[in-house]
């Protein structure tokens, strides 16, 4: 059967840029970064996450952006009828299945941290947060509480039941706005929401920026331990030698700009095939980085260093990801003038980060049901309705020491990204190849783009991706296959029962693209352009 012309595009290319940076700027950007940047040696991290960021970061939004608009101009929105298309092989669609995958397995957790943030900030503005003053233990037993880190069941039972009610509400939200599709749902609702975030993270920030010196720290101390280039005793050299400094900007480079997850293949699919990409993805690409830099930076560590001080930062399990955002912050605004608002507006600002990004990491499935197994956008939505709240419940019931979200993230965010991203631009630079992948890049392009991006793309970033991939496997994965078979005694085998999870949604995948294999034309027998 021939493959339809998708009907779905963006209105306007604001919007297009607002539902970019949107899927891009969420926690990562207001929790992990400034995390990142103080446990890797604070304004010294800067100079591996800049060098990241040109090497990776922005020749990878590029070629993501014209691979997108590529395959869309050809009638394919998903990454694996992409990949098919572009390797002109029914085999090419099982290589681009990662861009399905990883999108939603990262969804079934990603929606619990996002109804956290709503949770956090309903507390926040009822008053009913732990009280003012109180220490962070007590803090940080709310969060624990909150999201059942204390036993397996936990948010199941007569306590975890009112946070389990908001994840509800926000898997509700996410599906209501995805059903509307691409102009009416996701479009319109970044229209408004990334304003509103940026207003709301412009007012915290001028809060943050005027606080008064607390035991002598001001907010130029904060300022000092978040960008100084290396903290006292640390060596520069020694700092930028160590491998896992690099793995942690390369993966937050991941995480700022939403690359290597198949999320801008399937948002620029939807373009018209004079639309700019060069300008548009280079927009996105810096309003994100302005929105991680400029205001995540600014508002989490300076505000944490003035209330409880370095000796209480230089404790990596005190300003972890979730630590920093959900325990140590909580506690800050406590302490402030006003904190009882600036708490709701920090929480609800994360809220409409987060709700940005997961509408992202649900289209690139929607789009791969609806032409794959050419069925209209209600059964898609039901169907990945069910599979998403499977894996959400599964996770959400073994929450115990977060274990089970731990690993669905380790595989599909640390991972697999990887392999996907480098495996994606080794398609763009050498199976389209330098000459058309360069025209591809401009055509329509309002900014002149240089043409040694072209080589960037071909050798430089793939290499760099490796040699990083290589570094980080050696000092992690040993560990994490040795855990899968290793429970504590006593406790259910969560690690390698979460692995199944990851293999049964693979296959789950894999049975949709063997489906659309048999419906779509034979690749080679098709235009290539």
């Amino acid at each position: 059967m021939e493959q339809p012309t998708p009907k779905e595009s963006w209105n306007t290319r604001f919007g297009v840029i607002l539902a970019v940076t949107g899927s891009a700027v969420g926690l990562g950007n207001f929790l992990r970064f400034p995390g990142q940047a103080a446990q890797n040696g604070g304004g010294l991290f800067m100079i591996p996450y800049l060098i990241a960021f040109v090497i990776v970061g922005i020749p990878l939004a590029w070629s993501e952006w014209a691979l997108g608009r590529y395959g869309g101009r050809m009638g394919y929105n998903s990454a694996p009828g992409i990949f098919r298309k572009v390797l002109c092989s029914k085999n090419g669609s099982y290589v681009g299945m990662l861009g399905t995958v990883m999108p939603v397995l990262i969804y079934t957790y990603y929606v619990l941290v996002e109804a956290l943030c709503l949770y956090y900030a309903w507390h926040f503005l009822t008053g009913t947060i732990p009280a003012l003053g109180d220490s962070v233990e007590a803090v940080g037993g709310f969060f624990v509480q909150s999201l059942g880190l204390g036993s397996n069941g936990a948010l199941f039972s007569a306590e975890g039941a009112p946070f389990l009610g908001f994840v509800f509400f926000c898997f509700l939200l996410n599906f209501f706005l995805i059903y509307r599709g691409i102009n009416q749902g996701i479009e319109k609702f970044c229209l408004y929401a990334m304003p509103l975030l940026v207003v709301c993270a412009f007012i915290v920030l001028a809060r943050v920026l005027t606080l008064p010196a607390v035991d002598g720290r001001s907010i130029t101390d904060g300022l000092g331990f978040m960008w100084n280039p290396a903290a006292e005793g640390d060596s520069i050299l020694a700092t930028l030698a160590n491998p896992e400094v690099w793995v942690a900007a390369t993966g937050q480079i991941f995480f700022s700009l939403s690359v290597g997850f198949g999320l801008i293949l399937t948002y620029a699919s939807y373009l018209k095939k004079d639309d700019d990409v060069a300008l548009s993805s280079l927009t996105s690409v810096a309003g994100n980085g302005f929105c991680e830099v400029v205001l995540g930076g600014l508002i989490a560590l300076p505000a944490a260093f003035i209330f409880l001080g370095p000796v209480f930062l230089s404790d990596p399990e005190n300003i972890g990801t979730f630590s920093l955002g959900f325990v140590t912050l909580p506690n800050v605004f406590n302490q402030m003038p006003a904190g009882q608002f600036f708490g709701f507006l920090f929480f609800f600002l994360l809220f409409l980060s987060a709700v940005t990004s997961s509408l992202s990491m649900l289209q690139p499935a929607i789009a791969l049901l609806e032409e794959g197994l050419g069925i209209t956008r209600k059964p898609s939505v039901a169907i990945l309705g069910f599979v998403t709240l499977v894996g959400t419940l599964f996770i959400a019931y073994f929450s115990a020491g977060a274990t089970a979200l731990d690993t669905v993230d380790f595989w599909m965010a640390n991972f697999f990204i990887f392999i996907f991203a480098t495996v994606q631009t080794l398609i763009f630079g050498w199976v389209i190849g330098a000459k058309k992948g360069y025209e591809e890049l401009c055509a329509g392009a309002e900014i002149k783009i240089p043409r040694w991006i072209m080589p960037m793309i071909q050798i430089v970033s793939p290499a760099y991706l490796l040699i990083i991939f290589g570094f980080w496997s050696v000092g992690r994965l040993p560990e994490r296959i040795q855990g899968m078979f290793n429970p504590p005694e006593g406790e259910p085998p969560v690690i390698l029962m979460s692995v199944g999870f990851i293999l049964i949604v693979i296959s789950f995948f894999a049975f949709v693209i063997a489906r659309a294999n048999q419906r779509w034309p034979d690749p080679q027998q098709e235009p290539r352009s």
